[in-house]
């Protein structure tokens, strides 16, 4: 099964790239190759996802007809299109969608005023939650019916309230190469919608240490890369400006029993501001930089990719690992790195099949280690 298989494409905005899945394969090692020939000049592996049916968490707007209710998802070529089903979310979700949808239309109190649904799916769990432009008192107990209805959580959002079925946290299981990793993490936080090459992802980055000694990572939000690394390094340093980030890692480590990583809630210019000794931090109370002895820098930077404090900072690090979900920023950050380290390895991970949206990963080795 193909995206040409769906009857939105051409209309719906979400899924531009319209090509069979091995046109869209060449399509995206021909241009990241390209884009980066001057960097690296190797093989680019590349991590294939299944075209259709892949993504754990998605969002659609809803429309009201008068007592119909549709969902909708922005326009290729004009402002919205109306959809019965979706072809790139996983299939708990895309078998819920329309049963939850006509329950909902049913009833007018959680009907009214409903502007989006949003769902999040784990190998464990199903959560949808409503968003709307009203007050929701009152409403607890038919948010918990629907719940019930479906065996689902439900999370109903709208300004400054928040209405909770169960337990807002869900849990995921990850399988890298044969072990399975247990996760907790909040409907919020930041997480890799494809698992199965999210599993792939994480597998490619453990074949990346080779003489490792201590790990830093900047930006590990609830340890999705540090938990399943933390077995191929002495220490574990890893840093997140998010609390509930934090917290859920905290937890991570208990699940896993994993006890040799440090969390820290401090920004990447608070990092560099305690390594310099320019600042002193609460938060690192019992934390003795100068006792790690780091062979390994991870980045998984947000699309803007690194800045420069940041880039000449891990400079200092014989081995970094760039994780990157934005081929721009990336090569704009090669471009620096480049002029100390050498790219060793690079992959590609099709984290969004059917669009031209492309992550990467690129080892970089400091040169002089080289010599």
């Amino acid at each position: 099964m193909t995206a040409s298989e769906c009857k939105f494409v051409g209309e719906c905005g979400s899924c531009t790239l319209n090509l069979s899945y091995d046109e869209q394969v060449e399509f995206k090692k021909k241009f990241i190759k390209e884009k980066f020939s001057e960097f690296y000049g190797g093989e680019f592996e590349f991590f294939a996802s299944v075209p259709t049916y892949y993504r754990s968490r998605a969002e659609f707007g809803i429309y009201h007809d008068k007592d119909k209710l549709s969902y909708y998802m922005r326009g290729d070529k004009r402002k919205f299109v109306l959809i019965d089903e979706c072809l790139k979310v996983e299939a708990k979700i895309a078998n819920l969608m329309q049963p939850l949808l006509n329950f909902i239309e049913k009833n007018e109190n959680l009907k009214h005023k409903l502007f989006g649904i949003e769902f999040i799916s784990t190998k464990d769990s199903l959560l949808a939650m409503l968003l709307y432009h009203k007050k929701l008192d009152g409403l607890k107990s038919e948010f918990d019916e629907l719940a019930s209805k479906f065996d689902i959580s439900v999370i109903a959002r709208s300004r400054g309230q928040k209405l909770v079925s169960e337990d807002e946290n869900l849990s995921e299981r990850l399988y890298i190469e044969g072990k399975e990793y247990k996760f907790s993490f909040s409907e919020g936080a930041f997480i890799q919608p494809n698992r199965a090459v999210n599993e792939k992802m994480i597998s490619w980055v453990k074949g990346c240490v080779h003489g490792a000694n201590d790990m830093l990572e900047m930006y590990c939000g609830h340890g999705n890369f540090t938990i399943p690394l933390a077995s191929e390094f002495n220490q574990v340093l890893a840093t997140e400006i998010s609390k509930k980030s934090i917290a859920n890692a905290l937890k991570n480590c208990e699940l896993n029993e994993v006890k040799n990583i440090k969390f820290i809630r401090v920004s990447s210019e608070e990092l560099m501001q305690a390594f310099s000794g320019v600042r002193e931090f609460r938060r690192l109370e019992g934390v003795n930089l100068k006792a790690f002895n780091f062979s390994h820098i991870l980045v998984d930077p947000p699309r803007a990719g690194l800045d420069m404090s940041v880039i000449n900072f891990i400079k200092n690090y014989e081995n970094i690992i760039y994780i990157s979900c934005n081929p721009e920023t990336l090569k704009d950050n090669l471009k620096e790195l480049d002029k100390s380290h050498e790219a060793v390895k690079f992959a590609i991970f099709d984290q969004f099949a059917n669009t031209t949206h492309i992550e990467c990963g690129v080892l970089l080795r400091r040169r002089s280690a080289n010599l």
